[in-house]
């Protein structure tokens, strides 16, 4: 058995996530398709707004997930629920932001992966030119959400007829309170390939302000989802054994991660202009999608393994371990992965969101003759914490 690698979470979305429409609109004359004056100006606003956040300000979607049994049969899974952003604390140029996920009473959902609301800090000023463009085919509306009639843009995307999804997104042209979310309004997806059906629905439901008066302490980052964050992972594999640290930033709107060799104790995470930038709402609407697209927490593997402790930075956290063999061509091996019991334990407070879900460990061995079991690698996770001055 050859080690299984952990994708990184933005990576997993990436490939899975797209949008369907999800709130009433009506068809207005405006901008061709091929007019990017619109979105241009939106991203604009959008941006700029993020210099003029207040404590309080908050949207919330609903949102609304379904898995289809797959060509082999199966059960169908779905999940519905609201989706929260809400400012806790500006200290300039940081905009502290809290992303909570709630069944439709508001109370929390008890799927692991959701079951905890996330923190993340964006700045409001940019290190460097950030856009990534909006897909699709560009039709000018008027949108019917919150209360409110928005301007905005629908773009669609259909990719149906290569086993793709049609995917759907409605962002507001002036974003004024939505610039949480770039302007989002409504999002979904409808998925078509692999004959497994399934879709994803969001709509804006509310919208509030906060008060230019209210202030807040930073708050401490338990529960990080990545930006203001690190992890280093050792990696036993391959001729030169190394530590990779994994960073992550967000700015005006948009998530930031590299990932790199870390070298010797120079101050991690401090470079962040190669990272490809990754729109926020992409990735948090993405979340509640993984859910139900992929196996529960934990994977029925470690859930069936044995229990055990992992230790890093002086901490203990209880384990699962899954441990198996296959033979290949003749050759045996070993492998062995190890889960956190409880992704959300104290232990493991300041880890990203995306390591939580990872192996917290995982190893592979080759049986030689006699038994002896020889290492032929694998990966650790070793530290972790925020690089943000005054944050642990």
């Amino acid at each position: 058995m050859t080690m299984r690698p952990s994708l990184p979470l933005a990576a997993l979305l990436g490939a899975a996530l797209s949008f369907l429409p999800g709130c009433e609109s009506s068809k207005s004359s405006g901008p061709s398709p091929s007019d990017t004056r619109s979105q241009d100006t939106a991203s604009v606003q959008s941006a700029e707004a993020w210099a003029r956040a207040r404590v309080g300000d908050r949207v919330t979607y609903s949102f609304h997930a379904t898995q289809g049994p797959g060509p082999r049969g199966g059960t169908a899974r779905t999940l519905q629920g609201q989706l929260t952003l809400e400012v806790v604390a500006v200290q300039q140029p940081w905009v502290w932001v809290r992303a909570a996920f709630s069944d439709d009473a508001g109370k929390p959902l008890p799927q692991a992966r959701l079951a905890q609301d996330l923190l993340f800090p964006v700045r409001a000023d940019m290190t460097r030119p950030l856009d990534v463009p909006h897909g699709g085919k560009a039709t000018a509306e008027v949108a019917s959400s919150a209360g409110r009639s928005w301007e905005a843009m629908r773009y669609v995307s259909d990719q149906r007829s290569f086993d793709g999804p049609l995917r759907t997104r409605v962002y507001a042209n002036a974003p004024g309170p939505l610039y949480l979310t770039r302007g989002l309004i409504e999002a979904g997806t409808e998925s078509a390939g692999f004959r497994t059906p399934g879709g994803f629905q969001l709509t804006l439901r509310e919208v509030r302000e906060g008060s230019a008066e209210a202030s807040a302490p930073a708050p401490a980052m338990e529960r990080p989802l990545g930006p203001g964050a690190y992890y280093e992972r050792f990696v036993d594999v391959g001729p030169a054994p190394g530590v990779q640290r994994v960073c992550f930033t967000a700015e005006r709107g948009y998530l930031l991660r590299t990932e790199g060799p870390a070298e010797g104790s120079a101050a991690p995470c401090s470079d962040f202009s190669q990272a490809e930038p990754e729109p926020l709402e992409e990735l948090l609407m993405g979340l509640p999608w993984e859910v139900v697209a992929s196996e529960e927490w934990p994977p029925a593997a470690a859930a069936a393994g044995t229990r055990g402790t992992f230790s890093a930075q002086g901490r203990d956290v209880p384990a699962l371990i899954e441990q198996g063999r296959e033979n290949v061509e003749g050759t045996e091996r070993v492998f062995m992965q190890t889960y956190a019991a409880e992704p959300w334990a104290p232990g493991l407070a300041g880890l990203p969101y995306e390591a939580r879900f990872q192996p917290l460990a995982s190893s592979t061995e080759r049986v030689e003759a006699g038994g002896k079991h020889e290492s032929e690698g694998g990966t650790r996770i070793v530290r972790w914490g925020s690089w943000l001055a005054g944050q642990k």
